[in-house]
């Protein structure tokens, strides 16, 4: 990992806090950017093309839902990379993270939060985009069809029952953990260490939060909640 060609955009109306994070990333050697609103955000995310973004939710101007959206499909549509993005939230409220979630931020945290664990759940989102990029282009490898639903590493596609869903890197990844054992139970912590490479058992409210995310866009009756254990995908027959 290129460490000091590592541009993070961070989106904080809060000084103290931007600051906190900007001089945390840039002890690791990342360069780090800081604006105080979701417009400038949006702006500054075209201009900078950055590697990653930590976007608080609850900004001026615009909020960060809105400016995620802003920044994924002017991305898209000048045919660039989308960064992945941190959604920051300032109350430990779910619904805040399913929306963060929902339109299409690959991890979250709520306020206030360790920079420690902030700077490692960033790393884990830099190590997916580059292990992707790394990937062959058309390895070849078939679509995987679990009843009605069929999982395209090769494209990162999914559909079901003929329907695309779009899915997140992070749910995409989620969701192909749980395929590679259809009807096994794996533990929050099992998941948290495959998906996130995070093996701190603190962070297994965000493995509960982006399966909530996956059931709202592939049917609630997918994935099985065994209480106390974990979740097991349940492809229909």
């Amino acid at each position: 990992m290129n460490t000091s060609s590592t541009v993070v955009l961070v989106v904080e109306d809060e000084p103290e806090i931007a600051t906190q994070i900007a001089r945390r990333l840039e002890a690791e050697g990342w360069q780090a950017h800081t604006v105080g609103d979701g417009l400038a955000g949006v702006s500054a995310a075209a201009r900078l093309l950055p590697d990653l973004i930590v976007l608080d939710v609850m900004l001026p101007g615009i909020d960060g839902l809105e400016a995620c959206r802003r920044i994924q499909a002017e991305a898209t549509s000048a045919g660039r990379h989308v960064p992945p993005i941190m959604m920051l939230t300032a109350r430990d409220d779910e619904t805040d993270m399913l929306v963060g979630l929902g339109v299409g931020a690959d991890d979250y945290m709520t306020k206030p939060f360790s920079m420690r664990e902030l700077l490692a759940r960033l790393k884990v989102l830099l190590r997916r985009v580059e292990r992707s990029q790394a990937a062959p282009a058309g390895s070849g490898e078939a679509p995987l069809q679990l009843g009605d639903l069929t999982i395209d590493k090769a494209a990162r596609r999914v559909r079901r029952a003929e329907e695309e869903a779009h899915l997140t890197p992070t749910e995409f990844d989620l969701l192909v953990c749980l395929a590679s054992s259809p009807r096994t139970v794996l533990s929050r912590e099992r998941l948290l260490a495959e998906v996130w490479d995070w093996a701190d058992a603190s962070g297994t409210r965000t493995v509960d939060s982006h399966i909530k995310a996956l059931r709202r866009k592939l049917g609630s009756d997918l994935i099985r909640t065994v209480h106390g254990v974990g979740y097991a995908l349940e492809p229909t027959q």
